[in-house]
């Protein structure tokens, strides 16, 4: 197993959860934490543990990001009108890295970071490499011809642990998707509850 795939199966034993709903997550097997100490009798968690908790496990699912993009996106969505935590939601999904994992062209968000990466996105027909790229409604995200044919999209595509979300529409044959609307949280399919709303109280505490 790669350091890559290890550190990504250990945030699932951290969290206690399988955070992308994936078949060969540890915590299928075992839900206790990583380490001589994982089995302790876990304690009552404070609020600022839960908040924590909430802020590692959001962060953890869009590819473990580092601490100062996710408080970079917080900060972007307190100073929007509306409701914080969904604000925040909204950013984390119109990721470019993210819409290529909602559009089911990689199988992880692992992959899809460094899909983009390495040049095999275009965004309304010119490549982007930068993951972090905000996607906005109406932007066509598409894989370059040259990548359609790689393992990793194909093992991607007959993969049926996802659907495609209602907020972006996919041209299978054509290996593009239309980033229709941000969504709200309720439309997001997380395989395990996400609280933004926790996240929001830690930033303000």
């Amino acid at each position: 197993m790669s350091k890559r795939h290890s550190a990504k199966y250990k945030i699932d034993r951290r969290m206690g959860e399988n955070i992308w709903g994936r078949p060969k997550s540890p915590v299928n097997k075992r839900s206790y934490g990583p380490g001589q100490h994982g089995q302790r009798r876990k304690s009552k968690v404070s609020d600022f543990g839960l908040q924590l908790k909430a802020k590692q496990k959001l962060k953890g699912y869009y590819g473990n990001l580092t601490e100062k993009q996710f408080a970079r996106t917080y900060t972007e969505a307190a100073r929007r009108k509306g409701n914080t935590s969904e604000n925040l939601i909204a950013l984390l999904e119109s990721r470019l890295d993210a819409v290529v994992y909602r559009s089911k062209f990689v199988p992880t968000v692992f992959a899809a970071r460094q899909f983009v990466n390495h040049g095999h996105v275009l965004v309304n027909g010119k490549r982007v490499n930068i993951a972090s790229y905000r996607v906005k409604p109406g932007d066509v995200v598409s894989v370059r011809e040259k990548s359609r044919s790689m393992a990793l999209v194909l093992e991607a595509l007959g993969s049926p642990e996802r659907d495609h979300p209602e907020y972006i529409t996919v041209d299978l044959r054509g290996m593009a998707a239309t980033f229709v609307r941000a969504p709200e949280l309720a439309e997001v399919p997380y395989p395990v509850k996400m609280e933004p709303n926790l996240v929001v109280e830690f930033y303000a505490s």
